[in-house]
């Protein structure tokens, strides 16, 4: 089997479900049992500020990480938080996704977020998606996603905005190049 981990699952332009229209998801976990990860280009209406305060943590208001927006991670678990972040230890649940990448779930982090403590760069994130074993690459069979290994520069250097057609464009074609047809030989 094929790892897609440390990939960017760029949506198709028939995939016209809402929670991935357009979107950049990037992949976490992928093994026989399924695959999960985290859209990176999903903004919500709700800053990081927002949620600190709902949960009740003092941070910097002069702190740019105060004003970023927070993203729609995926459908799974909406209420629960990720952040996807550049590698730095020491917080009580983090994973390594590669060796610049983390991905942390647990609260301590969010202390951080907008103190000189926090990752160089990151992304928090409500909500994953997932997919059960053997979905993510029927998908794929299905042309509901392109396949890219992962760009840390797409993650955190780009706006939301921009990231699904700088993604699309790592393939060397424009957006309106891609048809919602699929084709198998």
């Amino acid at each position: 089997m094929q790892s897609f981990q440390n990939h960017f699952l760029i949506a198709m332009p028939a995939l016209d479900d809402p929670m991935f229209k357009r979107s950049v998801t990037y992949v976490c976990e992928h093994n026989d049992e399924g695959a999960m990860g985290i859209v990176i280009n999903h903004p919500l209406d709700v800053k990081v500020a927002d949620l600190l305060k709902q949960l009740q943590i003092e941070f910097n208001t002069d702190s740019p990480a105060a004003t970023a927006h927070v993203c729609a991670g995926g459908p799974v678990q909406h209420d629960r938080g990720f952040v996807l972040h550049t590698a730095k230890e020491g917080y009580s649940s983090s994973m390594h996704l590669n060796n610049e990448l983390m991905v942390t779930t647990s609260k301590d982090i969010l202390f951080d977020l907008t103190t000189e403590h926090a990752p160089e760069k990151f992304i928090l994130a409500l909500g994953y998606a997932g997919w059960t074993a053997g979905q993510l690459e029927q998908e794929i069979a299905d042309n509901s996603w392109l396949v890219i290994p992962a760009d840390n520069s797409i993650i955190f250097d780009l706006t939301h905005a921009e990231k699904w057609q700088s993604a699309t464009a790592t393939f060397g074609i424009k957006t309106w190049q891609l048809t919602s047809e699929a084709g198998h030989a």
